[in-house]
């Protein structure tokens, strides 16, 4: 079956930086879903492409890569200014019509779309899907690896050349408030954290350190079998999430 289509568009960030988008309508006009990838990921992915085309069965999609991804300008800082660039994006959804926007990010994408709701709100719903609670986790050799690529220069000219992502250098000065403290400032807005129980790199206590540390409205699904984040995503868990955000625009 074909995707959707898709219209790309270019965005701009606050701070100038330049962000590859695409605008995938749907018969529902009045819903605007923002699609925030994971580390290394890329609206132009197959499996983001397969996710968008599912989700705009409930509303439109703005799909985008974030700063030092793909195509997009800049390079990221792995969860801190890239709150900037799902403000760009939930701009242009307003822009172009959507009275109504939910924000479903993924991976480090989800700790974004928590700190974005928390921080500087706008948005009508959030999904958090596996997401981390906290910052420098390395409990896990998928995210000691990710440490390796963020840290080491080897690993920098890695991501860059193996996955086009640009990583800028340094640490965080300050460093960002975590997923699960934003978590706490979210509300009155829906917030759902979805997470698997077989996350190879975060394992259940960070869905659960952020649930905890929401305020109602929120709602907690573990997913029985579930992998990591976009590439283990079902097209009957996105239905899911899809349908969760049309219960709360009913």
């Amino acid at each position: 079956m074909p995707f959707a289509p898709s219209f790309p568009v270019m965005l701009r960030t606050e701070d100038g930086v330049r962000i590859d988008a695409a605008h995938t309508p749907s018969a529902r006009t009045d819903v605007g879903i923002v699609v925030a990838h994971g580390f290394t990921g890329s609206w132009r992915d197959h499996t983001a492409r397969r996710i968008v085309h599912v989700l705009s069965g409930y509303g439109g999609v703005v799909a985008f890569d974030f700063r030092g991804h793909g195509r997009s300008g800049g390079e990221t800082t792995v969860g801190d200014l890239e709150i900037l660039d799902v403000e760009a994006a939930v701009r242009h959804a307003r822009v172009i019509g959507y009275s109504r926007i939910a924000v479903v990010g993924f991976s480090m994408g989800a700790s974004v779309a928590v700190r974005h709701a928390g921080l500087r709100g706008g948005v009508d719903a959030v999904v958090a899907v596996s997401g981390p609670a906290r910052w420098y986790y390395r409990g896990t050799k998928p995210m000691r690896q990710v440490h390796w690529a963020i840290e080491r220069p080897l690993g920098r000219w890695a991501a860059r050349w193996a996955k086009r992502t640009r990583i800028a250098r340094g640490r965080w000065d300050p460093i960002p408030m975590p997923p699960y403290e934003a978590a706490g400032l979210v509300s009155p807005t829906p917030l759902l954290i979805v997470h698997g129980d077989a996350d190879a790199f975060f394992p259940l206590d960070h869905p659960q350190q952020l649930y905890a540390g929401a305020k109602e409205p929120k709602e907690l699904w573990i997913e029985p079998g579930y992998g990591h984040a976009e590439a283990a995503a079902t097209p009957e868990l996105i239905r899911k999430i899809g349908k969760w955000i049309s219960s709360n625009f009913s």
